[in-house]
């Protein structure tokens, strides 16, 4: 897949199929669309993703919004589908005031595009006045043919980042993956940490999600870790470690640690994926290292029983 992050590189010469939108989380909604545009690649086409840098409404009103995927995420999800192009446009202040006929001008003129693949609610240009309407209006004009696929529904809500994003905070990870149609992932670097999990016969694989990544509530889970092609199941937990004492002055930061079942593998250094199944409990205090020890020992079993050993 081609990544494309600068204004001034977004030229394709080929002929595309393209669609627009924010994708944040992937989920069965966009998977749908996605589809269609995957299947223009029979006919010749390139297929490109158009998507911001930074979600559009932390510019426009200054909320920071927790994502269900990042940018770096993003890219390698569309990468995994097979996507030919993948465009992060910066959302400056000169993207958000081009009206939508200029935007729609930019993108099909510099992209080459001949088909365009967009959900019944998207939304582009200065105040978000452009719409599926405004592209089948120009579609004969610039010559390309237009899909508009209609919005999934679950139990009679409409499959959306902000319906998964509200079950991920309550921890209701079961329904957030049948809504995202995979199980909620957070992908990271294994770093080193303090090694107490080894010395208790737990070791546990370390990462930190980063600042603008949702994470579902503190807490252990049954989980799987994707390492260089392979699949492991395990638990992982989510919080601040409260047993293990912090440096003076300090406090934990906030990170995911899992314990793999049956791995033995140095993966210092590595990129995983850790995916949340189910929450078995929160994240505690306990007295001592023993206790915890002994905890870790009933979540595994917790695990084996998930995943069926």
């Amino acid at each position: 897949m081609i990544y494309l992050e600068t204004i001034k590189q977004f030229h394709i010469d080929e002929p595309t199929a393209l669609t627009i939108g924010k994708f944040d989380g992937l989920h069965r909604g966009h998977e749908k669309l996605i589809s269609y545009l995957l299947e223009k690649q029979k006919d010749g086409l390139k297929s490109v993703v158009f998507t911001f840098d930074i979600p559009p409404k932390k510019l426009t009103d200054g909320e920071g919004i927790r994502l269900l995927s990042t940018n770096s995420e993003k890219q390698a999800l569309f990468e995994e589908r097979g996507i030919d192009y993948m465009i992060q446009c910066p959302f400056t202040q000169e993207v958000m005031c081009m009206e939508p006929e200029d935007f729609v001008d930019w993108i099909v003129t510099n992209l080459n595009v001949k088909s365009i693949v967009v959900g019944e609610d998207c939304r582009f240009g200065h105040n978000r006045r452009g719409d599926h309407r405004l592209l089948a209006q120009l579609a004969s004009r610039y010559g390309y043919e237009l899909k508009v696929v209609h919005k999934l529904q679950f139990e009679g809500r409409d499959i959306s980042s902000t319906y998964i994003r509200e079950e991920i905070l309550k921890g209701n990870m079961e329904l957030a993956a049948r809504l995202l149609g995979h199980p909620y992932s957070v992908d990271g670097i294994v770093q080193t940490g303090n090694q107490i999990g080894r010395t208790i016969g737990v070791p546990t694989a370390n990462i930190e999600a980063g600042s603008t990544k949702l994470l579902p509530p503190f807490g252990v889970y049954a989980a799987s870790i994707d390492v260089r092609g392979e699949r492991f199941f395990g638990i992982a937990n989510i919080g601040r470690k409260p047993t293990i004492k912090p440096k003076e002055g300090a406090c934990n930061p906030i990170g995911i640690e899992m314990h793999i079942l049956n791995f033995s593998r140095d993966i210092y250094g590595v990129p995983v994926r850790i995916s949340f199944y189910v929450f078995e409990r929160p994240e505690r205090k306990f007295d001592s290292i023993s206790d915890l020890q002994a905890q870790i020992k009933k979540d595994i079993v917790f695990s084996e029983h998930y995943f069926g050993k």
